[in-house]
């Protein structure tokens, strides 16, 4: 697997992380919901599991978000209150 395409799985991993933790939902939660263990959730998050697309789309529907949030971290980051000001502090 080339470089550029592990570092994109592995910031897909931690949008999710950072999703799940904006939302304080545990692993745990997020286990239970997905129907796995804590341990093979935690996997997902670390980068160490490759996910499929129909398990991405399930994290996305726990989390309440669109699929694209997690696949593209840089809008996900701008999505995400607090983090665009309007410039009027």
């Amino acid at each position: 697997m080339s470089n550029k395409l592990n570092f994109k799985l592995r910031a897909i991993a931690a949008s999710i992380r950072k999703k799940r933790e904006f939302k304080n939902y545990s692993q745990e939660y997020m286990a239970y919901k997905l129907d796995i263990s804590q341990n093979a959730y935690s996997k997902i998050e670390l980068g160490y599991t490759k996910i499929t697309l129909e398990r991405l789309f399930q994290i996305a529907e726990v989390l309440d978000i669109n699929v694209s949030e997690l696949i593209d971290p840089d809008q996900a980051d701008l999505s995400e209150p607090g983090l665009l000001h309007n410039g009027t502090d």
